[in-house]
């Protein structure tokens, strides 16, 4: 086995992410965050929202993550995460939200199956209520213990709002989006050595035969082995590229995307948690809170879409 080659290989995968996919969202959405931030309008909305989101354990900032995720992409959810970090959004919220990230689907990998069957507007509707149910279970179980008051920050933390111009803007933001981004690439390569290492020792190959069997008593087609391993391993994108691949071949079908989106289409995969678990160590001690429940939202949508489809 090739261990040097496999991380090289990890390692270029990683940074092309980085480079091509994180920061191009991250800036763009960012300065979008920073400006309504900056002109007042984040604090209405978030006034506005909060007393609707609040009965499931998650602020009004987290409602811009939501959108974001559903309609963008697995990446745009880091600003504002990013910001409510800044802004001292306190433990049990954060991890509330964290977990309602995980539980959800992304845009990228929602547009792409429209064309190949996939009911767009009842994914996303699925997709927001295991969000909710994983937020709340995290909010009033698993997160309980942790602290619901918002931590206090030194100083401003955006600086000087009034004076902030548009370029500042644009500046500040961008330096701050490139600096999340590459914050991530760590993790990411470490999650995507794993996957090569894992694929060069003919691990996935013997889980597929291994699980053949288990799956055919509870009689679920072999066919899930491969996309669910791959999207486990390697993400959305790598997930899309092989169901697409099982669809052209008629090895996959319409029914079968959208039965299994609930528990093939979100961000607890392995790239996922390294790219939101490196925007800041909090992310890291509240990760083991949001988990359980982040599991919890994904069962939710799973048994949705299995029933619905």
């Amino acid at each position: 086995m090739d261990i040097i080659g496999i991380i090289l290989s990890a390692g270029k995968a990683s940074v092309n992410v980085a480079l091509y996919t994180l920061i191009p969202i991250m800036v763009v959405m960012l300065i979008i965050m920073k400006y309504l931030e900056v002109r007042g309008v984040l604090d209405g909305i978030v006034r506005l929202v909060t007393p609707v989101l609040r009965p499931f354990g998650v602020t009004g900032m987290a409602v811009f993550a939501l959108i974001q995720l559903n309609f963008v992409s697995f990446a745009a959810p880091l600003a504002s995460l990013a910001l409510m970090e800044k802004r001292g959004t306190s433990d049990r919220h954060l991890a509330a939200t964290l977990a309602m990230l995980f539980a959800m689907g992304q845009g990228n990998v929602f547009y792409p199956l429209i064309p190949y069957g996939l009911h767009w507007g009842a994914a996303i509707i699925i997709s927001i209520v295991g969000g909710l149910g994983a937020a709340s279970a995290t909010y009033y179980i698993f997160g309980r213990r942790l602290s619901a008051t918002a931590l206090e920050r030194e100083g401003n933390p955006l600086e000087d709002k009034a004076n902030k111009g548009l370029i500042a803007i644009i500046n500040g933001a961008g330096s701050d989006a490139i600096r999340l981004a590459l914050g991530s690439v760590p993790m990411l390569i470490l999650s995507l050595t794993v996957v090569g290492i894992l694929k060069e020792a003919g691990a996935i190959e013997f889980l597929t035969r291994v699980l053949g069997p288990v799956l055919g008593y509870f009689s679920i087609s072999e066919v899930y082995v491969l996309p669910a391993l791959t999207k486990m391993l390697a993400g959305g994108t790598a997930y899309y590229g092989v169901v697409s691949d099982l669809i052209h071949r008629g090895l996959f079908s319409p029914q079968q995307v959208n039965a299994s989106s609930g528990f093939l289409i979100q961000t607890l995969d392995l790239p996922g948690i390294g790219i939101f678990l490196g925007i800041a160590s909090r992310f890291v001690r509240l990760f083991r809170y949001a988990l359980p429940g982040a599991i919890i939202g994904i069962l939710i949508r799973s048994i949705i879409h299995a029933w619905v489809f």
